[in-house]
């Protein structure tokens, strides 16, 4: 089975061509990071099989580099030196490093001089990959240099919180049925002035998003400059920063089930006030003194993946057919303007959602988790 996932995973999802170069990369446990066992396990495990993708693609197709790092500190972090220069070589890394470039990159404090020089270095690079799948533990989603390589034309796959046992359950969705829900759902949320979010567990947010494009993940990475998660399926967009009002109320971390759900006040396109007893608040609090910005409502997603099932692992959970996720944090990659070194997401179930046209007219997309287009 595991050839048969991974043939699929390089050349249905990423459209692999005789020739080109690839780059599999993954993440080390940290010392300092505090792990159940059964999060040590599957981290340990993704490191396995991250290198046991890029074994298969070496022996294949050739000319495929694997690079590990210790993980980053969150997701939507810059990945250390080592991957850049995997992945554009030295002699492009060497010039990003000129006048301190790399290190404001790094740092997610360039300014748009920075990234305009930053990112025509990038798109100079003759050594680049064509392909690179991230099946690191923590997202490169909204990083820089997830969008510096697709500048380049490079397609891009990234797998963050994967379980290798995902293989046989949400990478093996028909494909094309995806594509093609997510393209038409995406297509209605790009003409929405304003959508509303209600589910029974009392989340209750009104999102403006006009003036945004909704992005589809339909998992098929098959043109120049691609990028998506694995597994795919959703429509997302960044909504209008300053314009989501309400409340929301979480039950899962990334990881696991809070043991009593945690109420979030926004304000203004902000998180304002948490209440609630679950410990994952302590890290959202934590989060929030580093930065303001973190407080952001970053990301409005849709899952359309209907072999997605698993609520304990947001990178599935935020697929699965029928749901909603609302992201904190970075939105800089897709059509945001808040940059900041977190994005995390945070799955809804049984939502309701209308968008409301400029029109006036009110459309219902999902009805107790029920997807009606």
């Amino acid at each position: 089975m595991p050839d048969d996932a991974y043939r699929s995973l390089f050349e249905t999802n990423m459209g692999i061509r005789p020739g080109e170069r690839i780059v599999v990369f993954s993440d080390l446990i940290r010392p300092d990071e505090t792990l159940s066992d059964l999060e040590r396990d599957r981290r340990e495990r993704l490191l396995v099989e991250a290198q046991l993708v890029a074994a298969y693609a070496e022996q294949r197709w050739g000319n495929c580099s694997f690079v590990s790092f210790p993980a980053t500190v969150a997701s939507g972090a810059e990945p250390p030196e080592p991957l850049w220069t995997a992945v554009l070589g030295e002699a492009t890394v060497e010039r990003l490093r000129g006048d301190g470039l790399l290190l404001r990159l790094l740092a997610k404090c360039a300014d748009q001089v920075d990234l305009a020089r930053a990112e025509a270095t990038v798109r100079d690079s003759s050594h680049g990959a064509q392909v690179i799948v991230a099946l690191a533990n923590n997202s490169t989603s909204h990083t820089r240099f997830r969008s510096f390589m697709n500048a380049t034309g490079c397609r891009y796959a990234s797998l963050p919180h994967f379980d290798p046992e995902m293989f046989s359950t949400s990478m093996r969705v028909d494909w094309p049925a995806l594509a093609d829900r997510t393209r038409r759902l995406a297509e209605i949320i790009t003409l929405a002035r304003s959508i509303t979010l209600t589910t029974p567990a009392g989340t209750d947010l009104k999102i403006g998003v006009e003036g945004r494009s909704a992005m589809a993940d339909d998992g098929l990475l098959t043109a120049a400059g691609c990028f998506g998660n694995l597994p795919a399926g959703e429509a997302y967009l960044a909504p209008r920063e300053g314009t989501t009002e309400g409340v929301m109320v979480i039950e899962y971390a990334p990881t696991r089930r809070l043991t009593s759900p945690l109420t979030l006040t926004v304000r203004q396109g902000n998180v304002v006030a948490i209440e609630g007893d679950d410990p994952y608040r302590e890290r959202l609090e934590e989060k929030f003194k580093e930065s303001g910005l973190n407080r952001n409502i970053a990301e409005l997603g849709i899952g359309t993946n209907d072999r997605a099932t698993r609520p304990d692992n947001v990178l599935e959970a935020e697929k699965i057919l029928g749901t909603v996720h609302i992201a904190l944090g970075d939105n800089a990659g897709f059509g945001g303007r808040i940059s900041t070194p977190f994005h995390e997401d945070y799955v809804l179930y049984r939502p309701t959602l209308i968008a409301e046209l400029p029109d006036g007219e009110r459309v219902m997309l999902l009805d107790d988790g029920k997807l009606l287009i």
